[in-house]
């Protein structure tokens, strides 16, 4: 079983440490697009057409699912992606985790980049399962990119002023976008309200497109694969900034392969 995963940079660590932890003998490919990062102000179009080029060196590999593990590229590539590749390779996009933040009793905000803040799809989320709850949508300049730079203190500025914009009373806090969930610690030190992620149901949702079972208990036999722009090459050393990259490290993955 091989899956591929789809970002900008590290934020698909969280939903890859998950899949690991559910099926530790899947082979994961993980790419990335350090030539193109940011993808926030990047516009649609620019932003599909970055998604495409690193999803096609992904499937050199014949993954069996591709997940794209980024908020930003499912609002504006996911449906190009899925008519370029499906049948042929399922693909699954990240969905902010409105629905059951909203159920928790709200009020809810929901963190995310500047360039989904705001747009008809997080709108058309908050309409469908946040009825009756007040969302507060926080828009989070830099966070992302000082999340991919492993720049510990620019974060901590920037979790920072979104916790002030963010207002008071909130019992539910949605992580808006996947390279949130690496520092969940941080934002919790700010923000003391549950928060809500998607890295575990992507990574359940992908095994369920394939038809395969959670096998936790299997040996950690799966590769690493990391590609980024479209180039083999090893795990950035940001991966090992965050728990999730450290926990793919020692599950005694292999080094990056060609096909």
């Amino acid at each position: 079983m091989r899956i591929a995963l789809l970002d900008s940079g590290v934020g698909l660590l969280a939903a890859a440490a998950a899949l690991r932890d559910l099926r530790p003998d899947a082979d994961l490919v993980l790419t990335t697009d350090p030539d193109g990062m940011p993808w926030g102000p990047r516009t649609p179009e620019d932003v599909t057409g970055r998604a495409l080029s690193i999803a096609t060196a992904a499937l050199a590999y014949r993954p069996d699912a591709l997940i794209v593990a980024c908020n930003t590229a499912s609002v504006h590539a996911l449906d190009r992606l899925r008519a370029e590749l499906e049948p042929r390779v399922p693909v699954v996009g990240t969905v902010p985790a409105i629905k059951p933040a909203a159920a928790s009793g709200g009020p809810v905000a929901i963190w995310a980049t500047p360039a989904t803040t705001g747009s008809a799809y997080q709108r058309g989320l908050i309409d469908a399962y946040a009825g009756g709850v007040p969302v507060a949508e926080v828009a989070c300049p830099g966070l992302a990119d000082a999340v991919d730079a492993g720049d510990l203190t620019r974060v901590e500025a920037a979790v920072a002023d979104a916790a002030r914009r963010t207002p008071d009373g909130v019992r539910g806090l949605v992580l808006g976008c996947t390279h949130y969930e690496l520092i969940a610690d941080v934002i919790r030190r700010y923000v003391p309200a549950a928060l809500f992620g998607s890295a575990t149901a992507v990574a359940a949702q992908a095994l369920r497109r394939i038809g395969a079972e959670p096998a936790p208990e299997a040996a950690a036999t799966g590769e690493l694969t990391v590609l980024r722009s479209g180039r083999v090459e090893p795990p950035p050393a940001t991966m090992r900034a965050y728990p999730q990259g450290r926990a793919l490290g020692a599950a005694g993955l292999s080094a990056s392969r060609t096909p």
